[in-house]
C-alpha cells in the first residue's frame, strides 16, 4: 500500500497555480466550464428542479450566491442547486474511465465560493483544474471494475473530494489543511447503484457538491481529521470501496499528464452511454441517409454495461426514463435528426408512432466484442436491405472531441430557455475570457434569468 497518497494529492491541489496549468489544459478546463454552464441552463427544464429549488431555498435565507439562470440564495443552498441543475436533463460531462460525472460537483462550490469572496475568472480556472484533476484521479485509484462490482456510484464518493479542493484552492488551502479537508470529504463519500433509473443517481452529485463544500469550510477552521483518508488500512476509501484500489495511479505523473483531458463531453441530451447508440446512428445517416419512413427494424448492438443499463427500457414511463431509453433515442434520432430537450416532452415522447417504434421497431443485443464506447448500429429498411454504422468513439470523447463551433452550439442552445440572445453573446464572450474576468459576480449576473 502506497502510504502519504492523501497528502500528496492535497499538496498538489494546495499548490496550484494557473501558471502551472500548460495551455491545452487550460482549454480543457474552459470548455468544461462552458458545457457545465450550459446544462445549468438547461436543466430549468428538468422534471425535479422545483422540488431541489424548495429543498436548497429551504438550506438557509440568505441571498449571497447565485443560481445559474436564478436568483441568489444562500451559499449551500446555491452549491446544491447549481449542482443538481447541471446534471438534471442528463447532458453534463463524465469522466469515461469511471463512469463518474464531474462537474456537477466541482463546478457549483468554486462558483459560490468565487462569487461571495468577489475573486477573479483566473482564480476560478484554477481551482476547476484542481477540483477536475482530484476527482478523476481519486477515481483512478479506486480501480473502477472492483468499486462498480460492490455497487459504489462514482459522483457521490469521489465528488466530495474534488468540491472541497476547488474550494480549498480559492480559499488558499496549505497542504495540511487541504488533507484534512479530504479527510472531512472522505466521511461523506456515499452512493450506490441501486438508485439507477431514478432521479436519486443525479441527486448524488449535488449532495456531493455541497459536502466538499461543508469539508473544506470546516477544514478552514481547523476541524481535526485524518490527513491519510485515501489509504488508512482501517476504513480507508481504497481499502473500503475497492479491496485496496490503485494509489499509486493517484500520483503517477501528477501535474504532467492532466487526467482531466480525459473527462468526456455529450453533445446530446440522454444518458452517457446513449451517446455512442446517437453516434453510430449519426454515422448511419450519414452514410446512407436512411429515411424514417422506410425502417423496419433497427439492431443495436453495444457492450455489456451500456446494454445492462439501457437496453431494458422499450417503453417508459416519464422524461427521465425516456432519457435512459436506448429504444426511445433511437427512435427520434432517425425521425428528426437530431436529439433535442423538447423531445423528451410529454407531448413528444407520447405520441403512438414513436412509442410504437421504441417497443416494437428497435431490439438491443449485447455484444461480447465490443468495449467502452464502441457500438454498431444496423438498420433494415422495408425493401430488405440492411445498412449499418459502427461508433468506436462517440462524439465529445477525448478520441472524438466536440469542436469549438459544436460547444458553442450547445450554450446556445441551453441557455435559449433563459437568457436572451445578447445575454447570451455576453456570456459566450465571457467564458472565453475567463482569465481575465475580473470578478466572478459579474459572471453570475450575466446569467440572470430574464
Amino acid at each position: 500500500m502506497s502510504q502519504g497518497t492523501t497528502e500528496k494529492i492535497a499538496e498538489f491541489a494546495a499548490s496550484i497555480s494557473l501558471n502551472d496549468i500548460p495551455t491545452d489544459v487550460k482549454n480543457s478546463t474552459i470548455a468544461l466550464l462552458i458545457d457545465s454552464l450550459a446544462c445549468a441552463l438547461a436543466g430549468h427544464q428538468g422534471e425535479e428542479t422545483n422540488q431541489l429549488h424548495a429543498m436548497a431555498s429551504a438550506l438557509g435565507q440568505s441571498e449571497e450566491s447565485s443560481v445559474i439562470g436564478g436568483k441568489q440564495i444562500s451559499l449551500a443552498g446555491a452549491t446544491m442547486m447549481n449542482g443538481y441543475l447541471i446534471t438534471a436533463v442528463t447532458m453534463c460531462d463524465v469522466h469515461r474511465a469511471t463512469l463518474t460525472h464531474i462537474t456537477p460537483e466541482v463546478v457549483p462550490p468554486a462558483l459560490s465560493i468565487a462569487e461571495r469572496d468577489n475573486l477573479s475568472g483566473a482564480a476560478l480556472l484554477a481551482s476547476l483544474a484542481a477540483g477536475f484533476e482530484v476527482t478523476t484521479r481519486i477515481g483512478l485509484g479506486l480501480d473502477y471494475p472492483k468499486f462498480r462490482a460492490k455497487g459504489w456510484h462514482g459522483p457521490g464518493v469521489i465528488g466530495p473530494f474534488g468540491s472541497a479542493a476547488a474550494v480549498g484552492c480559492l480559499r488558499g488551502f496549505n497542504t495540511e489543511t487541504m488533507a484534512r479537508a479530504f479527510g472531512l470529504a472522505g466521511s461523506q463519500a456515499a452512493g450506490t447503484f441501486a438508485a439507477w433509473g431514478t432521479p436519486t443517481v443525479k441527486f448524488h452529485q449535488c449532495r456531493a457538491a455541497l459536502s466538499g463544500l461543508m469539508a473544506a469550510l470546516l477544514a478552514e477552521q481547523g476541524f481535526v481529521a485524518t490527513k491519510d483518508f485515501l489509504t488508512t488500512e482501517d476504513g480507508g476509501l481504497y481499502n473500503t470501496y475497492a479491496e485496496g484500489g490503485l494509489p499509486d495511479a493517484v500520483t503517477s505523473k501528477l501535474g504532467d499528464h492532466w487526467e482531466l483531458q480525459r473527462i468526456a463531453l455529450r453533445m446530446w441530451p440522454s444518458a452517457t452511454a446513449l451517446q455512442e447508440v446517437i453516434t453510430s446512428l449519426f454515422n448511419v445517416v450519414q452514410e446512407h441517409d436512411v429515411e424514417f419512413k422506410d425502417v423496419a427494424k433497427v439492431r443495436l448492438r453495444l457492450s455489456q454495461t451500456p446494454y445492462k443499463m439501457h437496453g431494458g427500457f422499450s417503453t417508459y414511463d416519464a422524461k427521465f426514463e425516456a432519457l435512459l431509453s436506448a429504444h426511445y433515442v433511437t427512435g427520434i434520432y432517425l425521425k428528426d435528426r437530431k436529439v433535442t430537450l423538447d423531445q423528451f416532452e410529454p407531448e413528444y415522447y407520447d405520441s403512438p408512432i414513436l412509442r410504437d417504434f421504441a417497443a416494437n421497431k428497435v431490439e438491443i443485443i449485447p455484444d461480447d466484442d465490443l468495449i467502452n464506447g464502441q457500438a454498431i448500429a444496423e438498420v433494415e429498411t422495408n425493401d430488405g436491405n440492411t445498412v449499418s454504422a459502427r461508433c468506436d468513439h462517440p462524439l465529445g470523447a477525448p478520441e472524438n472531441p466536440l469542436s469549438p463551433d459544436q460547444l458553442e452550439e450547445k450554450l446556445r442552445n441551453c441557455a435559449g430557455y433563459c437568457l436572451t440572445d445578447n445575454k447570451i453573446d455576453e456570456l459566450a464572450a465571457a467564458i472565453n475570457d475567463i482569465e481575465n474576468v475580473g470578478s466572478v459576480g459579474e459572471l453570475m449576473t450575466m446569467m440572470r434569468c430574464r
